[in-house]
């Protein structure tokens, strides 16, 4: 008879050999492994334990290419998913041939009341089933908000109570230990309860990840709040719990080799090479305030990766909230002088072009132009520098453009250019909505130096308007032409598109 799985399987990919299965069984087990490939067994290790049970890894040396079948044994059991599927199976790419990636983000919904008026939730997860049943992906990059975890506050009284004290009193308050144990499970249980959801439950398990939070995989703004209220008890007793199972169920645990931060890790900024990609995500949460996105020592680790060991081919880099997009500073100094600053705060401050984060967001881009000058270089084939965003509901395009130093027409310019896709499951801001962010933000092109040699700016992919309101998630595949193929998969009818040179 199987056994059945808490949660899982997960798939992970940590170099171009190297696949993790993660997944949940009961407190009970004593024995796991994954059988794999022609007759290969991985011994699995309980990395952890979360309220639903105890967190398994296993990795998978893999040299093969093709379909790869696996299956899971627990205490020399077969076991199934929730969905009762007992064998599993993912693609692994020949040597030389371009790997089909997808990227997607905000997996969930920011409130009850959205959940329950949207139809289909999953319309998006079901496309890329189907697709990935056609033609696999052997890569889904997962770029922040993997789940919602809004409604704690709502879900669990003590919060709720907690919430209505004054700020001063909020501050003061200290987090109980029977607190911190259901803001625990509360975190257990929405994982389990979200990602057995079907058909997530099935890409989970059939196509390799890698993924980086953002705000509400902790909550709504984290790290955009003004300091007391971030450093507060309570506020650090959810923190902890959302780091322990974004550690356990999205990293795969400390022992994920790529990981940049050596122990002990105040950072999850990770780095993979997989096929001639250079993969880099940057972890904004962890290290997040009101006054700096990341530490020094997250600059310093990930500076270093990029001058040893991103020199040459193609850098996809995950920055969960974009880089370029519309600016919103008129509407900041209008919040700046109102006495609703700290109930606004954190939504404006998330931004990189928040003016306490202009001067870091200008020292990334410059890093990239810099690591992309010397990539081109170096590189006899393609160089190019792709930004992976979503958080804004919206799908678009932007790009940095350095035209410094170039004395003729016939000379290109150092492009980075951002592929936002958002959200695959949160719907898209209604129209009245997306009047309002108009009327308040602007696209104009943006100059980055006094010389105005180098420029940002907002594009419009083919076959769509600028901004992409619908629900979508992108695929990545370089074509025959020698571009980069990026398409929003959005419902309705559009078909954006647009070639990376």
């Amino acid at each position: 008879m199987a056994t059945k799985l808490v949660l899982g399987p997960i798939l992970g990919l940590e170099s171009d050999h190297l696949y993790t299965v993660t997944f949940v069984s009961a407190k009970t087990t004593k024995l796991a492994t994954v059988s794999y490939g022609d007759n290969q067994v991985a011994s699995a290790k309980v990395i952890g334990e979360i309220y639903s049970g105890l967190v398994w890894r296993a990795e998978l040396t893999v040299r093969i290419h093709g379909n790869i079948a696996y299956k899971i044994l627990l205490d020399e059991q077969a076991a199934q998913a929730k969905s009762g599927v007992l064998a599993f199976s993912f693609f692994v790419p020949a040597p030389e041939e371009k790997p089909k990636m997808a990227y997607a983000s905000c997996n969930g919904f920011s409130d009850f009341k959205l959940m329950t008026s949207t139809d289909q939730p999953y319309r998006l997860w079901q496309t890329m089933r189907d697709e990935h049943a056609e033609a696999p992906f052997s890569l889904l990059l997962l770029g922040g908000d993997q789940v919602y975890a809004d409604s704690i506050w709502t879900q669990l009284t003590a919060l709720k109570q907690w919430n209505e004290l004054g700020r001063a009193e909020k501050v003061k308050r200290k987090a109980s230990k029977a607190l911190k144990a259901q803001i625990d499970r509360f975190f257990s249980e929405l994982y389990v309860d979200r990602w057995n959801v079907e058909p997530v439950a099935s890409m989970l398990a059939s196509i390799p990840s890698l993924m980086m939070w953002d705000d509400h995989d902790i909550f709504d703004g984290w790290g955009s709040y003004p300091t007391d209220l971030q450093n507060c008890d309570t506020y650090q007793a959810i923190f902890a719990a959302a780091k322990k199972h974004f550690e356990l169920l999205q990293v795969r645990g400390l022992e994920n080799r790529t990981l940049l931060a050596k122990a002990p890790r105040s950072h999850f900024s990770a780095a993979l090479k997989f096929r001639g990609y250079t993969i880099l995500a940057l972890d904004n949460r962890a290290e997040r305030t009101l006054n700096q996105v990341m530490s020094k020592n997250q600059w310093r680790d990930i500076t270093d990766y990029l001058d040893s060991q991103c020199q040459s081919g193609d850098l996809l880099l995950l920055s969960a909230v974009p880089v370029v997009y519309r600016d919103f500073s008129f509407t900041e100094r209008m919040v700046d002088a109102t006495p609703w600053e700290e109930e606004l705060t954190d939504d404006l401050k998330d931004h990189w072009r928040a003016k306490e984060h202009q001067g870091e967001r200008l020292k990334l881009i410059m890093r990239l132009l810099a690591n992309a000058k010397a990539r081109s270089a170096n590189s006899q084939g393609s160089a190019r520098t792709v930004i992976l965003s979503g958080d804004v509901h919206i799908g678009c395009l932007g790009v940095v453009r350095d035209t410094t130093g170039l004395k003729s027409s016939g000379q290109h310019p150092t492009s980075i250019h951002q592929v936002v896709s958002s959200a695959i499951v949160h719907p898209a801001p209604t129209y009245l909505e997306w009047l309002g962010i108009l009327a308040l933000t602007n696209d104009d092109t943006e100059y980055l130096d006094e010389t105005r040699t180098i420029s940002a700016e907002m594009l419009k992919p083919h076959g769509a308007a600028k901004y992409i309101r619908a629900r979508n998630f992108v695929t990545l595949l370089a074509g025959t032409d020698h571009k980069l193929w990026v398409n929003w998969i959005c419902e309705g009818k559009d078909k954006p598109a647009f070639p990376l040179q």
